[in-house]
């Protein structure tokens, strides 16, 4: 198929993927406890369904202890001197929030004006334009693509579940040459982006007790030990005057990619006119090649009812970012190591290590990146952008571990403006169309890069 029959033939088939994509986010398929099952059952049936519609012959349901179920389909290589591709995707969303930000009900698809036309809905971004967008590549080569193809779209992981360690177990199921990841997508609307590298994450929990319970300011306070002061003094050690983080042997590195302009990151992150950004180093460095320390929770009295009393007893809840290359213990164990050798005030801290997970760096340098960068210019116009993000995908490792192997690509309909976990998620419909433009023409260049002159794997 030629890059304008490809382009034809996507632009005949968006109104029928519009529809798909409204009838698949008017599902509220919330994976998170205290939700009801139903909403998740039925988009997972529907997942299934517009599969085989796109012509996929085996398509069946992964089920794993306590886990949504998973969507699993293939289609076989068409030669022998074909790869194989697998395609990933989820269909669970997460929880809308404040329905009252929202300017329309978050589960009933909404039009947006402007920027191409577009919809807005929970979800619709993450992930579930990229599920249609895997089917429009399937519908466009009528359910027989120039590769093999495995899809993955599994339904629990915004909440995660037993399946992120399960490919692993399974690897015949997952081998595969190369695997496109849609659950990210471009910098910013109009620039083709692959994502290269997802930094890692871990929780510390770090709480005080000085007192038995809480005792008069005035009668106390200046020696009796306040557990709050000394929680206040020990997060302060994490960052240095600049913002930049001050615990030692956690991995920083400069970012050699594309990165956003700062107007376009204090626009997207909500900064108040007149804050200074936090930090030193290019945006790139301080978002997702160095790391990052965020008090994500605090346990203290409230403003609202404080009594005139030292506080006995604090505690604080840590998330920490960190390189991608960097092992998710030892990042982890920094952070606890600073933390237990301070002595605030002389009182010590009890430090509790939580979860921690790995970032992923992909090599860039196979055929499987040459044909994305081929098929990225070819949907959009333009040179294709490496970025990373603080963000991470836990089943990326996972399915790396099934097929190490394969090259790892992680591109898709989402932009980074789209208000994803946020109120009033977007997707636009023309990054929708490019990228099913883009998979169409990757499997193509892939196919055609995997054959050698005779016809034989190169």
């Amino acid at each position: 198929m030629t890059p304008e029959e490809l382009a034809t033939t996507v632009d005949g088939l968006m109104d029928g993927l519009r529809a798909d994509l409204v009838r698949l986010a008017e599902i509220p398929s919330i994976a998170f406890p205290g939700f009801p099952d139903g909403p998740v059952q039925e988009a997972h049936d529907l997942v299934a369904e517009l599969l085989r519609d796109a012509g996929v012959p085996h398509v069946e349901r992964l089920d794993l202890p306590d886990t949504a179920p998973v969507v699993y389909g293939e289609i076989p290589p068409p030669d022998p001197g074909a790869p194989t591709v697998l395609l990933y995707g989820h269909y669970d969303v997460q929880p809308p929030g404040d329905e009252k930000l929202w300017r329309s009900p978050p589960f009933e698809p909404t039009p947006i004006e402007g920027d191409g036309g577009g919809l807005r809905a929970r979800g619709i971004a993450d992930d579930k334009s990229n599920v249609i967008a895997h089917i429009g590549m399937l519908r466009a080569y009528g359910g027989r693509p120039p590769v093999g193809v495995k899809i993955v779209i599994e339904g629990q992981e915004e909440y995660g579940s037993v399946f992120d360690g399960y490919p692993p177990t399974d690897p015949d199921r997952f081998a595969c040459d190369a695997m496109v990841i849609a659950d990210l997508g471009n910098l910013r609307p109009g620039t083709p982006t692959l994502t290269t590298g997802l930094r890692g994450a871990a929780e510390v929990v770090v709480e005080v007790r000085t007192l038995d319970e809480p005792r008069h300011s005035g009668e106390f306070g200046g020696a009796a030990p306040d557990a709050l002061l000394v929680l206040l003094k020990a997060l302060a050690t994490l960052h240095d005057v600049h913002g930049d983080v001050a615990v030692e042997g956690l991995r920083r590195e400069e970012w050699a990619g594309t990165s956003y302009t700062e107007e376009e990151f204090r626009s997207l992150a909500g900064v108040r006119e007149g804050m200074p950004l936090i930090g030193s180093g290019g945006l790139g460095e301080r978002l997702w090649s160095g790391p990052a320390i965020t008090v994500i929770g605090l346990d203290a009295p409230g403003v609202e009812h404080a009594a005139s009393a030292v506080v006995p007893y604090a505690r604080a809840k840590l998330n920490l970012r960190f390189h991608p290359r960097q092992d998710p213990v030892e990042a982890r164990g920094r952070l606890v190591d600073h933390l237990r050798s301070l002595r605030p005030f002389g009182v010590p801290l009890t430090v509790t290590p939580g979860d921690t997970g790995p970032g992923y760096e992909a090599e860039t340098g196979g055929p499987a990146y040459r044909a994305a960068l081929t098929a990225l210019k070819e949907a959009w116009g333009k040179e294709a952008a490496y970025v990373a993000t603080g963000g991470s995908i836990p089943l990326v490792n996972g399915l790396a571990q099934a097929a190490p192997g394969a090259e790892v690509l992680l591109f898709g309909a989402q932009d980074s403006m789209c208000n994803l976990h946020a109120p009033n998620e977007r997707v636009l419909l023309s990054e929708l169309r490019d990228t099913v433009v883009a998979m169409g023409a990757f499997v193509r260049e892939y196919a055609a890069a995997a054959r050698g002159g005779d016809g034989s794997r190169a």
